[in-house]
């Protein structure tokens, strides 16, 4: 394997953990809330999540940034921009929800996360165009 397809195979891993983790929270909750889990116990697995979401988010950012600089990889004609743009949206979606999931209603909660699982899986749409 090259270089480039260890970059790759990690930026394709950490988008599939963002958006699969996005995927699996959302069923586990709607499951959870209907056995009864507490808040304590959904706000547990929410924290966890967070973690594990920021931290492929952001290696899949950062090795996003590394491809495009190490195989010049042209930023628009081909929907570059229209990722990039999705991924800016989808964290700032995602930094508010987090910023405000304690003062909103679950569904106003559901809601917001619902958007972010769509753009998420717009990002993903946009990419496989790449």
């Amino acid at each position: 394997m090259t270089a480039d397809e260890v970059l790759l195979w990690i930026h394709i891993v950490a988008a599939s953990v963002w958006v699969g983790g996005l995927i699996t929270l959302g069923a586990l909750v709607t499951a959870l809330r209907r056995e009864g889990a507490g808040r304590p116990l959904l706000q547990a697995m929410a924290r966890r999540f967070g973690l594990v979401s920021w931290t492929a988010m952001a290696v899949a950012v950062a090795t996003g940034i590394w491809q495009v600089g190490r195989l010049n990889i042209p930023w628009s004609d081909n929907g570059l921009e229209l990722k990039v743009g999705l991924v800016v949206l989808a964290a700032g979606l995602a930094l508010l929800h987090q910023l405000t999931a304690k003062r909103t209603s679950p569904a106003v909660r559901g809601m917001l996360q619902a958007v972010i699982l769509v753009v998420s899986i717009a990002i993903v749409g946009a990419a496989v165009r790449l």
